[in-house]
């Protein structure tokens, strides 16, 4: 039957079926019936049908798979299915791998290679990750070629069908992939003998299992010459074993002699460079594969042989300090190769004449630079030595040429007193050469502490001369001078600083001098002078005072306080003057005033005119007055005279005018006008005559018109004239103008003729005219003017009133004509009524009111919607400006009110509630009737579709809606059927569904250290929130946070942790938790925050978990505990190490024995090494002890190897040492030692002292292996062990190597064993 691979059932009952030979493959069969057929006779036929079929089979004849046949398939080799196909005879799985392996060998035999029998061909068991290896050996029976082999992997189906090769697959081992899980392989095997090759046999394996997840160190070495400085490097071959390879936990420890191994601080990579600590150590290279999702396999470590040091030499010799006379130069470098010894150190200095170097000192790294040094250039020499003496290649390092000392200042001062003024000289010594034109600057400072210039401010210049004079500005300071040694060559030394012992003191306020200068006659100015010291002058206190005689107190005068200028006043006249000056420091301190008096009074001025000159017109009629300013004391009554002067000179006085003042006259005109002035002061002392300058000629006076007034009634409609009176001249063509004031005062000109005729304009307002005399030379008087009463207006009258065309929302104004005066506020009334009335009813239409409505009460109005198909009358009162009434007018419209076009505007679209949306608008034109409304959807893209069905004013989204935005659409229609301009509104924002809310944020779990905390985020009840979580949650975000401080100052810091659980940390305890948790949906919006906070986080329970010994289970290994501690910061943990019997529940302890690595001895051969760890908290709380035990340790295989040939021979005689003096606390000396021979057999033991030429050999110690007899171990050497007979025979013995102390000790205890059964216990008793 041909392969089938989609037959799901197979029905072959009622056939003749009695092989398996040639069964086809049927990959997904899960049904198989063959009743009532011979082969139902065969042995277990459901076991070999679920080997033939695969893992899909379900039923076997109608029934279920039986637990049992499952069971035995797994019993089968791998290949069984194969076998059954070709055509082996299925047998009981006790004698199926024998017999299926001689069944292949029967298919083969007759293509193996000549003189090669296969013996066996075998497939481990595949794991996932991990190393999976095919063995095929072949036997040599009489080939005298080497046999190699090929090899080629294939993986198959989940039964050994169908295999397909491997790619670079041809190696002895293959590491199975995480797709061939649960697949089989097979491996090819080609046979090559000389060049031929052979045709392939094969192995299948089982399928392929699924890696652990921990992953397993095959091979572990480290490379490198173990030299100090260089580099190693520890090398792991890693079977990760499904898991992800991720970086392995490296480390180093560095174990001395005899003791055990140290973990060496910060190396924890592959490569390690070796130190001079490592010298005479081996380092132990420790390295435990993580895979990424944190699963850690067993640890393996890798030991070197002991560290070399290096050859010693030295790198970077160089000479630290400056190459000038005096100083100290220090030669350094840095050393290399092991610890350092006696290193040389040489100084040499270089020969003028030679140049060659010769040689200054030895022994030191120092040297002082003398005078004989400079010019020259050293050599610093750097000869490397180890302490074993040996010494490497030397380095050296030169200077430049040491130059000369620079000058140098030493006992430098200040001499001289420290006030305001004096004299101070600076003093020093300048050392280095002679001194030149050495260099002081001045500086002062508020601080006692000088640091270089810093602080400093300067006060002179640097300068030769070391004299300097306090300047006041030095007060309250300290004096530093700066003192620059200068050779005679210009070369400058180290500037010195030197600062006074205290500040500069100040002088008192006083004032040393005092003047005033100037002519002491009124109008004069004095000055006042002084000089102050005492400091820094502050606001000194200036007054000058007024002397009725000089002995009298003086009287301050106003006003020139505080000034050092005085202008003498008329007041000061016949009086003396003093000036008072009272010194003032910037502190406010006050020292002693000093006066000036003047010698004589002061005397007034001569009597003088300042100005004269005449003021007024040089016109007919007006009045000139003589203005002058006088001086010179009190005036007294000066002398006035008018002149008149002519076209030709002439100078004539005016009679009469003596007076300051004249008024010209009709004879003054054509004249020029003068006035001449004697002063003259108060005692008669008079002063020099001063005259005016001219003015005029005198003019004669303007055309005036005495007289004006109106002609007329002062009504609307009047006539008005007017009557002038004229004079100033012979009459010329004198102008007039009317106006029209205005209430605000503001002017309209009207006309320029004899008369005026009032108008409505004019009514309310007043007429000004305005008439402007003219002389007949043409020379205009001043204009003159009249205003009139108000004008009154005529009785008010409406003339005309007419309604135009009436429309809704368009105002009415009437057609109306009115006189009589200015109109005022009228009465307007406004009716509608359904019916036009006739022209009987217009007189008595105020006293209808069954269909007529009073609508309005203005000028104008607009229908309204009521109005419509209606007709509008007014009834209109003329009234003038102040109310006056006239006769009443009416009116009504031709035709009813007509109605509007329908129209629609402010269209839009308003949110109810969440989801629902109503659309409306403001509907005009007449009565609305059944409008159409419609609603649209607009997409991203900009294209709106109708939504169908959607046709009222309100609207609830649905979920097409999302992400798109709503337009209403409004259709007006009229009453009358109508139908307006749709109208659509502006789009709507994006409709998005209601935000998605978290009710609240809780926390399950513990909140205990190493607790899983998980934030739960519970959703609101209500349906909308129930349906968008389920439909447009996109994803949930957390964010940890972690509190620092307490109280009002505790803040929250971010974690990590962005996942909905999170484990507590150590560093968590006694902090609170906080959990930020958002929520956004497919549309990009997030959720506000929801957050909740835990109480401060306790401490676990101290707790080892995973505890587990790594080591490798033999008595030479290393073992190490290791475990993850929990609960609080571990303190001081407790561990010890116990030794168990298998199969017994007692623990021998092992004292001293607590730290965390142990190594292994012989005495731990047969027993289970245990650990007990008991965790402790750092503040002393203990937790539950936890142990941890190996498999029973072995022997290692080499040294297990060697006993048993020994043992296997029965007798065998060692070499070894003995030294009887010897105390465990006493070193080994080699004299001490002497030889023994250790025979052992299995009845007894013996230790014989050899013979020499002068003796015999002697039994020192002889015994069988009856008990108490032992041997004993040394835990602190490693070479020595002690043989016990009895209390009294016994013997301490020393070999050379620790391996050859643990073969005698086995084989002593392998003979004991077997001669009288002495239990282990008793055997192994462990020494001190």
């Amino acid at each position: 039957m041909a392969s089938q691979p989609r037959l799901q059932v197979l029905a072959a009952s009622k056939n003749k079926i009695s092989t398996l030979k040639g069964f086809p493959h049927l990959p997904l069969l899960e049904h198989l019936r063959v009743e009532e057929n011979p082969i139902l006779e065969m042995p277990h036929l459901e076991a070999a049908s679920i080997l033939l079929v695969g893992p899909t089979l379900k039923k076997f004849n109608d029934r279920d798979l039986s637990p049992d046949e499952l069971g035995i398939a797994k019993l089968y080799p791998a290949h069984t299915a194969l076998c059954s196909r070709d055509g082996w005879e299925f047998c009981n799985p006790e004698l199926a791998a024998d017999s299926t392996f001689a069944f292949l060998v029967e298919q083969w035999k007759d293509h193996l290679p000549p003189g090669y029998m296969l013996k066996e061909a075998f497939v481990d068991q595949p794991f996932e990750g991990d190393a999976c290896r095919c063995l095929f050996n072949f036997v040599n029976l009489s080939s005298d070629s080497e046999l190699a082999l090929k090899f080629q992997w294939f993986v198959g189906d989940r039964t050994p069908m169908n295999f397909v090769p491997i790619a670079d697959a041809v190696g002895e081992v293959y590491w199975p992939k995480h797709e061939d899980i649960d697949r089989h392989l097979k491996v090819e095997c080609t046979p090559v003998l000389k060049d031929i090759e052979y045709p392939p046999i094969f192995a299948v394996s089982s399928p392929v299992s699924p890696g652990t997840g921990y992953p397993k160190v095959l091979n572990l070495r480290v490379h490198g010459e173990l030299v100090e400085g260089n580099v190693i490097k520890g090398f792991a071959e890693v079977a990760w074993c499904g898991g992800t390879p991720g970086k392995g936990v490296a480390s180093w420890l560095r174990r001395r002699w005899n003791s055990s191994p140290v973990v060496i601080v910060g190396a924890e990579d592959e490569e390690y460079r070796l130190t001079v600590d490592d010298i005479d150590s081996s380092l132990v290279f420790m390295y435990t594969p993580v895979t990424e999702e944190g699963a850690k396999g067993e640890p393996q470590y890798a030991m070197t042989d002991f560290i070399k040091a290096a050859a010693p030499s030295v790198n970077n010799v160089r000479i630290i300090g400056d190459a000038v006379e005096g100083n100290m130069i220090k030669g350094v470098g840095e050393y290399f190769g092991g610890k350092e010894g006696p290193s040389k150190f040489k100084w040499f200095r270089e020969s003028k004449e030679t140049s060659n170097f010769i040689l200054l000192s030895a022994g030191t790294i120092e040297y002082t630079l003398t005078k004989e040094d400079v010019g020259r250039r050293l050599k610093f020499v750097y000869i490397p030595i180890n302490l074993e003496g040996q010494e490497g290649e030397s380095a050296s390092a030169m200077t430049e040429c040491v130059k000369r000392a620079p000058p140098k200042v030493v006992n430098l001062k200040i001499v001289g007193d420290m006030r305001e003024g004096n004299k101070v000289i600076v003093t020093a010594t300048v050392t280095g050469g002679t001194e030149g034109s050495s260099r002081v600057q001045w500086f002062k400072t508020t601080s006692l502490k000088l640091e270089g210039e810093n602080g400093l401010e300067a006060v002179s210049t640097s300068k030769i001369a070391k004299a300097f004079r306090i300047p006041l500005g030095a007060v309250g300071c300290y004096i530093v001078a700066k003192f620059t040694p200068m050779a005679p060559d210009g070369e400058t030394g180290e500037p010195a600083y030197v600062i006074s012992e205290k500040v500069v003191e100040t002088l008192p306020p006083s004032i040393n001098f005092l003047s005033v200068t100037g002519d002491f006659s009124e109008g004069e100015i004095l000055t006042a002078s002084y000089g102050y010291i005492g400091g820094h002058e502050g606001k000194s206190i200036y007054n000058w005072y007024l002397h009725e005689a000089e002995t009298s107190i003086g009287a301050s005068i106003p006003g020139a306080s505080g000034l050092l200028q005085y202008r003498i006043t008329k007041d000061a006249i016949g009086k003396f003057i003093s000036f008072k000056c009272t010194p003032v420091r910037d502190d406010g301190i006050v020292g002693e005033p000093r006066t000036f008096l003047s010698q004589e009074r002061v005397h007034p001025g001569s009597p003088r005119l300042l100005s004269l000159q005449i003021m007024g017109t040089a016109v007919e009629g007006t009045t000139l007055v003589a203005d002058k300013k006088y001086w010179g004391g009190e005036e007294g009554d000066s002398v006035f005279h008018w002149f008149l002067t002519s076209s030709d000179g002439t100078q004539s006085e005016i009679k009469g005018a003596t007076t300051a003042s004249y008024s010209l006259t009709c004879n003054d005109i054509g004249f020029l006008v003068f006035v001449s002035c004697e002063p003259v002061r108060n005692d008669w002392a008079r002063g020099p005559i001063v005259v005016s300058e001219y003015i005029g000629p005198i003019l004669p006076g303007p055309p005036t018109c005495q007289s004006l007034k109106f002609l007329g009634l002062m009504v609307e409609g009047g006539h008005l004239s007017f009557i002038a009176e004229y004079t100033g001249g012979e009459r010329g063509y004198c102008t007039h103008e009317w106006f029209r004031v205005k209430s605000n005062g503001t002017k309209d000109r009207l006309t320029g003729c004899e008369y005026l005729d009032l108008t409505l304009e004019d009514v309310g307002e007043c007429i000004e005219l305005i008439y402007t005399p003219v002389r007949k030379d043409g020379s205009r008087g001043s204009p003159r003017s009249i205003i009139s009463d108000v004008i009154v207006p005529v009785d008010p009258k409406g003339i005309e009133l007419v309604l135009p065309s009436c429309c809704q929302d368009m105002e009415v104004v009437p057609l109306k004509s009115y006189y009589g005066g200015k109109e005022g506020d009228g009465k307007y009334i406004w009716y509608r009524t359904k019916e036009k009335l006739q022209e009987s009813k217009l007189v008595n239409l105020a006293t209808v009111s069954d269909d007529i409505f009073v609508v309005g009460e203005t000028l104008t109005y607009t229908p309204s919607l009521e109005d419509v198909g209606s007709y509008l009358a007014l009834y209109w009162v003329p009234t003038r400006v102040d109310g006056k009434l006239g006769d009443p007018l009416l009116a009504i419209s031709s035709h009813p009110v007509m109605a509007a076009l329908p129209l629609v505007s402010e269209v839009r679209i308003k949110e109810l509630s969440s989801g629902v949306y109503a659309g409306e608008g403001k509907y005009y034109g007449g009565y609305e009737g059944s409008s159409l409304y419609s609603w649209y959807r607009e997409t991203n893209e900009g294209t709106i579709v109708l939504i169908n069905g959607a046709n009222s004013t309100t609207y609830e989204v649905i979920d097409s809606d999302y992400n798109c935005h709503l337009l209403f659409g409004y259709t007006p229609v009229r009453s009358d059927a109508v139908v307006g301009e749709l109208r659509l509104s502006e789009p709507s924002g994006i409709i998005l569904p209601e935000l998605l809310k978290i009710e609240m944020l809780s926390f399950n779990g513990k909140e205990v250290e190493g607790a899983v905390l998980t934030a739960v985020e519970v959703i609101p009840n209500s349906a909308t929130q129930q349906h968008i979580w389920d439909k447009y949650k996109k994803e949930i975000k957390y964010q940890w946070f972690c509190s620092v401080g307490t109280g009002d100052y505790r803040s929250f810091e971010p974690l990590p942790s962005q996942r909905s659980s999170y484990r507590i940390r150590l560093e968590d305890i006694g902090c609170c938790l906080k959990c930020e948790c958002t929520i956004s949906d497919v549309f990009g919006r997030s959720s506000d925050p929801v957050s909740a906070i835990t109480a401060p986080i306790l401490p676990a329970i101290p707790k080892i978990d995973k505890l587990e010994i790594e080591g490798r289970g033999y008595h030479t290994n290393l073992y190490a505990v290791r475990g993850n501690y929990s609960g609080g910061k571990e303190g001081k943990s407790k561990i010890q190490w116990l030794r168990s019997m298998v199969g017994s529940p007692d623990l021998i302890s092992m004292p001293g024995e607590v730290g965390r690595m142990y190594e292994a001895n012989v005495d731990d051969v047969g027993y289970r090494l245990v650990a007990v760890y008991t965790p402790i908290r750092e503040d002393g709380f203990e937790g539950q002890p936890v142990s941890a035990s190996t498999d029973p340790i072995s022997v290692e295989p080499d040294i297990y190897k060697e006993v048993k040939q020994k043992m296997d021979l029965g007798s065998v005689k060692f070499e070894a040492l003995c030294d009887k003096d010897r105390s465990p606390k006493k070193a080994v000396g080699v004299g001490n030692l002497e030889r023994r021979i250790l025979e052992v057999n299995r009845k007894r033991v013996k230790v014989v002292k050899p013979g020499s030429k002068t003796s015999f050999p002697t039994t020192e110690i002889k015994g069988t292996y009856a008990p108490p007899f032992h041997v004993e171990l040394y835990r602190n050497d490693q070479h020595r062990f002690k043989i016990v007979v009895d209390s009294e025979n016994e013997v301490d013995l020393m070999v050379q190597t620790r391996h050859m102390r643990d073969v005698i000790v086995l084989v002593i205890r392998g003979f004991a064993q077997r001669s009288n059964s002495t239990s282990l216990n008793s055997l192994l008793k462990i020494g001190t």
